[in-house]
């Protein structure tokens, strides 16, 4: 049975590829010959597909294959990586040496013989969205362009994209495990543009995630495209953003890309076994707020970050970092697990089989608290309520960030009043954690659109948050 038509697996006995755990164990011994700590192989197997549908019609379809290995040994802090196209045994044995050209020559090292390692199952879909009739997908997406024009006259473009993953990967390491996995991923996207009397502005919404299309039962794709042009038409009527150090009201679920890019980048392991985070050192020292807890969640089922193995192997699981804003883990890797004598997290993640792992964030979130969201809102005289992130930029070695927002609302008197443009939040992530004296009851999770670059490598993450109160923070607005 081929990939494409359905289950078996790309790799290991009896599937497409037909790389049995022996011809692993002779890679893995080869790369060793010359020494070193620790040696593993990333087979892949990965097919894409993306619509655009625009202007009423398909504009766009494309689709691609990515298929190789990666082998890599690591001895002591230095890494060898060399990865190979071609799946016959030359060439993966001649990548297996170039990587094994890094160690010192202390003599070879014995590879554990591999087993198959069981794995959770944190995304059971039965049909991939990739390998769904394509009329079902375009449906979806003219179903989407149709809701989002009727919404009101106003709208005068839609775009919507569909784009989808299904991969898959065998690990093998020198320690003996040997694990495989499929992810399913899809990401569904609206984008309008609004114009009224000379002013045009513009509207997204989305979501998917590890699931098939049984997604758009629970949230339609008229849904989306109505968030959409909500969006773009509250912001015809946007003012000019105040500036200043002011109260800010983060929103539930996508406020968490602030989380996750001022905060998470620090906690990653690399970061701080380099000394390069402003979180180093700092293991069971209070890092924020008492009000906050913040995990690595890579076992949400169906979520854009969830795993069931790492790029490295590894189980996903559940990782607490901050525990009532006390600092008590990072986020690991083998590498930086073995230097920093820890366990590893399951955060070793990869783009593909031509790059090496590092520490990488999966679900990253905010736990909630205690505060009726209302009750957040109506402690606030003046301040900014941030709903929609566009993304920002951090330094991680000092944690300061700029953040711009595509929807927010001035806060006045304790309720939500006119919509702002040219909103920026400027500040500093460990300093903003404690800022945060209000954490709401209402946790949501980000609709699974988010993509985290880190190293010129991209992987699907999830974020989310509940509705927090953050005192003190600088608004860079247009006007004082």
């Amino acid at each position: 049975m081929s990939f494409l038509s359905g289950r078996t697996p790309a790799f290991g006995p009896g599937g497409e590829w037909h790389v049995s755990p022996r011809r692993c164990d002779r890679l893995l011994t080869e790369a060793l010959d010359r020494g070193g700590d620790l040696a593993d192989l990333f087979f892949e197997d990965t097919r894409t597909s993306s619509f655009t549908f625009e202007d009423g019609r398909v504009k766009s379809v494309s689709r691609g294959v990515n298929l190789g290995m990666g082998a890599r040994v690591m001895d002591g802090e230095a890494t060898g990586y060399a990865y190979s196209q071609d799946l016959e045994d030359a060439p993966l044995r001649e990548a297996a040496r170039m990587a094994a050209a890094i160690a010192s020559a202390g003599g070879a090292v014995q590879s554990v013989p591999l087993r198959e390692a069981k794995i959770p199952s944190f995304y059971p879909v039965q049909t991939p969205t990739l390998l769904a009739p394509d009329r079902d997908r375009l449906a979806l997406m003219r179903r989407a362009d149709k809701a989002a024009r009727a919404a009101d006259p106003a709208i005068k473009k839609v775009q919507v994209t569909l784009g989808e993953t299904l991969r898959q990967v065998m690990i093998a390491t020198s320690d003996g495990r040997l694990v495989t996995d499929e992810q399913p991923l899809f990401r569904f996207f609206v984008r309008v543009v609004a114009e009224r009397g000379g002013r045009r502005q513009a509207g997204t919404s989305g979501g998917g995630g590890r699931m098939g299309l049984s997604y758009f039962e629970a949230r339609s794709p008229e849904e989306i495209a109505a968030e959409a042009a909500r969006v773009a038409l509250h912001m015809l009527d946007a003012r000019e953003a105040p500036a200043g150090q002011m109260t800010v009201v983060l929103g539930p679920g996508d406020s968490g890309i602030l989380l996750h890019e001022a905060v998470g980048h620090g906690l990653e392991a690399d970061f701080n076994r380099k000394k390069t985070s402003n979180y180093s050192g700092l293991l069971g020292e209070r890092v924020a707020s008492p009000l906050c807890t913040v995990v690595d969640d890579a076992t949400i089922p169906g979520s854009r970050g969830s795993l069931n193995t790492d790029d490295e192997g590894s189980e996903g699981r559940r990782s607490v970092l901050i525990q009532d804003g006390v600092l008590v883990s990072y986020m690991h890797d083998r590498l930086s697990s073995r230097l920093m004598s820890a366990d590893p997290t399951g955060n070793g993640r990869r783009e593909d089989f031509t790059t090496i792992p590092f520490p990488r964030m999966t679900n990253t979130f905010l736990l909630a608290g205690d505060s009726d969201p209302e009750e957040i809102l109506r402690s606030v005289s003046r301040g900014i309520y941030a709903r929609r992130f566009s993304g920002g930029q951090v330094n991680i070695s000092n944690g300061d960030f700029v953040f711009s927002l595509t929807e927010s609302y001035l806060i006045e008197d304790g309720v939500i009043t006119a919509p702002l443009s040219g909103v920026n939040l400027i500040g500093n992530g460990p300093e903003v954690l404690r800022q945060v004296s209000m954490v709401g009851t209402d946790f949501a999770a980000s609709d699974g659109v988010w993509t985290c670059g880190k190293e010129g490598q991209s992987v699907p993450v999830g974020v989310g948050t509940p509705t927090i109160r953050l005192d003190g923070i600088t608004v860079g607005g247009t006007r004082a």
